[in-house]
């Protein structure tokens, strides 16, 4: 499949992932405090979709891996807002099924997907492995997003998620700069001030709830 196409998935997947954080960082800011914005999760879902074909189009585990993973925590955060039913019901039916769907058809033929992702000579082992080590932690964060927003019946971003952020997406980077990946390269560097960003938000939002109760 040719680059300009590839890279043009790539690119316009980030550009979802990237507007999620700009708009949720200058939201935040002129909040002063953290918000959980419904377009992010909108931006989030696109943008996951498009970057699992992208991953596919460069035979790249560790980003299919990743995005497998987030999907339904997406999904999750959408329905706790009340968007999720807002979409009609073939689309929610159709994006819910589309993971399994793509999981089924890399699964149909083991030998030949193991072959693929990791057996492939632009992606040695050791590299696959950090990679998704990379993918792991950023992942995480949604996880433990999920989590904490859970036992709160509702749709935050906490600074734990930031903290996390800015771990994972460092091992991306550099993941990204071995491959030679512009796509990652260029999506993960424009968060690092927006995670850096939240996290003094958060802290400033903390300390200033500790000094009312102290006062109170």
């Amino acid at each position: 499949m040719s680059h300009p196409l590839v890279y043009g998935v790539g690119f316009l997947a980030q550009a979802f992932f990237s507007g999620r954080i700009l708009v949720q960082w200058l939201l935040s800011e002129r909040a002063k405090r953290v918000l959980s914005p419904d377009i992010f999760w909108v931006f989030s879902l696109i943008g996951s979709v498009l970057l699992f074909f992208y991953g596919w189009m460069r035979d790249d585990f560790s980003i299919i891996f990743g995005q497998l993973i987030t999907y339904y925590i997406y999904i999750w955060n959408l329905n706790t807002k009340g968007l999720w039913h807002k979409l009609p019901q073939i689309a929610r039916w159709l994006l819910f099924v589309l993971p399994i769907i793509a999981v089924m058809l890399m699964l149909s033929d083991a030998s030949a997907f193991v072959q693929q992702f990791f057996h492939n000579d632009k992606v040695p082992i050791w590299l696959l492995v950090f990679g998704s080590l990379g993918q792991v932690i950023f992942t995480l964060r949604f996880v433990y997003q999920w989590y904490y927003s859970f036992r709160r019946h509702a749709s935050i971003l906490p600074i734990g998620f930031w903290v996390i952020s800015l771990i994972g997406s460092g091992i991306i980077v550099t993941y990204a700069i071995i491959r030679l990946d512009p796509v990652l390269i260029l999506g993960q560097s424009v968060g690092f001030i927006a995670y850096s960003r939240n996290i003094v938000l958060s802290l400033h939002a903390n300390a200033e709830t500790s000094s009312v109760e102290k006062t109170s």
